[in-house]
C-alpha cells in the first residue's frame, strides 16, 4: 500500500460481558494499520459488519476502488454486504478459505487487543468500548 484508504481490511470478534456476549467488528487501513471504523452489537450478523464498513466509509470518504478485504464468512458473502460495497464502489476482495493468515492485521489487532484490554475481564456491561 503506497496512501492511505486504498485497502481496508474487516473482521469481527466477541468480548464478555455480565449481559452477555458482545461482537466487535473493525474496518483497518492496511496502509496506516489505524482502526477507521468500528461498531458493536449483541449479535455476530451481517449489520454488525455492514455498519463497521459504513462508518469507515462516513469518516475516511475513501475514493472509489478502495479494497475491502475481509474472510470468507456468512456475512461478508452475504447479499447485503456485497450491495454495500458495490453502492459505495468499494472492492471486495476475500481470504483463502481456511487460511487467517491472509487477513493477519486484522487477527494481530484483536490479538493485541484481547491480550491488553479483555483477556482475564468481564466488562460489566454492552458499553465495552466506554472501558477499553
Amino acid at each position: 500500500m503506497t496512501e492511505p484508504d486504498t485497502a481496508w481490511a474487516s473482521d469481527f470478534t466477541f468480548i464478555r460481558t455480565h449481559e452477555g456476549w458482545m461482537y466487535l467488528a473493525v474496518v483497518i487501513d492496511l496502509f496506516s494499520r489505524q482502526v477507521v471504523g468500528w461498531a458493536m452489537r449483541d449479535r455476530a450478523d451481517t449489520e454488525l459488519v455492514v455498519q463497521a464498513l459504513l462508518s469507515a466509509v462516513w469518516r475516511r470518504k475513501p475514493n472509489a476502488g478502495c479494497l475491502v478485504h475481509s474472510d470468507q464468512g456468512s456475512v461478508y458473502t452475504s447479499d447485503d454486504w456485497q450491495s454495500f460495497l458495490a453502492s459505495h464502489g468499494l472492492v471486495c476482495s476475500m481470504s483463502r478459505r481456511g487460511n487467517c493468515h491472509d487477513n493477519a492485521p486484522v487477527e494481530s489487532f484483536f490479538g493485541l487487543l484481547k491480550r491488553e484490554r479483555i483477556r482475564r475481564r468481564i466488562y460489566p456491561t454492552g458499553r465495552v468500548l466506554d472501558f477499553v
